[in-house]
């Protein structure tokens, strides 16, 4: 599992983008599995198009941040993130905490998200949200 979460997260990192003009809106997302979410953003990141975070981006969507460049993505207002600690499923079938999946997460994002994340404790099972000044003076508003 670990070899594959590495590659996964890798791909990320790798991506290929080109030229386009147009942008995806991101509203009221919760995230969800991150395989999913690396599919889904290779996707966009290949298209070109421009991210407006404008609403909630929680969990696996905030890789967003590190999937697309900084000059693709931008947040109105309304945009918060929200980060936790990466999980998993035990063989008994309950979700754990992954430590090095969580390692690996927060090693993607840009140098200003992690040091937000750290002085609030770093990615645990609890969720923590970035929203308002401190977002809006990390990334341009749209």
């Amino acid at each position: 599992m670990k070899y594959v979460t590495g590659f996964l997260f890798a791909s990320l990192l790798i991506l290929n983008v080109s030229d386009a003009s147009s942008a995806v809106r991101i509203t009221n997302d919760r995230g969800g599995l991150i395989v999913s979410y690396i599919v889904k953003y290779q996707r966009l990141a290949s298209s070109g198009e421009s991210v407006i975070i404008d609403g909630l981006c929680a969990s696996a969507c905030t890789m967003v941040l590190s999937a697309l460049p900084y000059d693709k993505i931008c947040v109105t207002s309304r945009a918060t993130l929200g980060f936790h600690a990466a999980w998993n499923y035990g063989a008994n079938g309950r979700a754990f905490s992954d430590p090095e999946a969580t390692l690996m997460l927060y090693s993607t994002y840009p140098t200003p998200v992690r040091r937000w994340i750290a002085r609030r404790g770093g990615l645990t099972p609890h969720t923590i949200f970035l929203s308002g000044k401190p977002l809006q003076e990390m990334y341009r508003s749209c």
